[in-house]
């Protein structure tokens, strides 16, 4: 069954804003801040790599962590534009910074690009890829589980309308329904992949088409909507884990940045900047807040004082850090040779 859930001209609604409204805004105001000042860091040459922002996703991010549960043994696989679901799912403010700025301290220990981060233990998987690895990885993650008897957890990635061309999307979303496991991928619709529009990326009237074929249930939503995101995206984790077929959510956006800051995005026709779904999220957030009474002006400028004081202060710890010695370093794959030497 294909199930479709869109909320169109929310804005107009008198509907109450979702019970956890200000706290996704939080989240979507610190991945915001945090990136503005890592944008602000590579401008200045002080990271190695590329870095790519989630101007614009941070709606349709925020809801992917926010449900997630770890003490039911939820498992997230986020991307590159995710920081406002890592966040969200409990990734500190200082294992981003660290990882940007290559410390010895960070989860990664500076050894890996700064894209790569995660805490496998921790339910959150390091990213391989953005062009669909992270599904197949994540659904044997939920097998594996399956096979261990534990119950009520839940699997949750994100994949861009790009990605969802490629094989591994195909062969990790097919097994994922043969295995029926309790999967969650929202794929989010930024209509360019890197620079290559939607009409030349896909032939199908609507990617959420898909789901039935599939066999997963599907929805669409408003990406640039924080309170459908959260409606939505909600509603697919609960499913997931009553044991309904896996679901697929898209959301339609346009990315408000380059694919990375090394991209002016020039690309970008002209009209469709007047879409719908060409919005800030963020901005439209606020407004509602502002509007609903959630909270005032005051109180919005005190939160966005008080995530970049947050920022700087992850900022300046992990400047004054040491990065990896080349001489001290035995390089292990299993992360420690301490950790090696166990399964030797």
């Amino acid at each position: 069954m294909l199930e479709t859930a869109e909320r169109g001209a929310s804005s107009s609604t008198k509907a109450p804003p979702h019970e956890r409204y200000l706290e996704a805004f939080r989240w979507m105001l610190t991945a915001r801040v945090l990136e503005e000042k890592l944008a602000s860091l590579y401008r200045g040459g002080m990271i190695v790599g590329g870095v790519y922002l989630g101007r614009g996703q941070e709606a349709i991010s925020a809801a992917c962590g926010m449900f997630l549960d770890k003490s039911k043994g939820d498992l997230f696989a986020p991307l590159i534009r995710d920081q406002a679901g890592r966040s969200a799912f409990g990734e500190p403010l200082l294992d981003v910074v660290r990882t940007y700025l290559g410390s010895a301290k960070g989860p990664m220990r500076g050894r890996d690009g700064n894209i790569h981060r995660g805490r496998p233990r921790e339910g959150q998987l390091a990213m391989i890829s953005h062009l669909g690895a992270m599904i197949s990885v994540l659904v044997g993650r939920l097998m594996a589980k399956r096979m261990r008897g534990e119950k009520g957890f839940v699997g949750l990635t994100t994949i861009g309308e790009g990605g969802m061309q490629t094989g591994a999307t195909h062969e990790g979303m097919n097994i994922a329904a043969v295995e029926q496991v309790p999967l969650v991928v929202v794929a989010t619709n930024n209509h360019y992949a890197y620079s290559t529009p939607n009409d030349r990326e896909f032939a199908c009237a609507a990617l959420v088409d898909r789901a039935k074929a599939y066999g997963y249930e599907g929805a669409t939503v408003d990406g640039t909507d924080l309170a459908a995101c959260l409606d939505v995206i909600g509603g697919a984790v609960k499913r997931a884990r009553a044991g309904r077929p896996p679901q697929l959510v898209v959301a339609e956006i346009l990315r408000l940045a380059g694919h990375g800051e090394h991209d002016d995005a020039s690309y970008v026709a002209p009209e469709i900047k007047k879409e719908s779904f060409a919005q800030d999220a963020l901005q439209r957030a606020e407004k509602l807040i502002l509007d609903e009474g959630l909270l005032g002006r005051e109180g919005l400028q005190q939160m966005r004082a008080q995530i970049a004081a947050e920022v700087d202060a992850a900022v300046a710890t992990a400047q004054q850090e040491d990065a990896p010695h080349a001489s001290e370093e035995d390089w292990s794959a299993l992360s420690t040779r301490e950790l090696a030497d166990q399964f030797a």
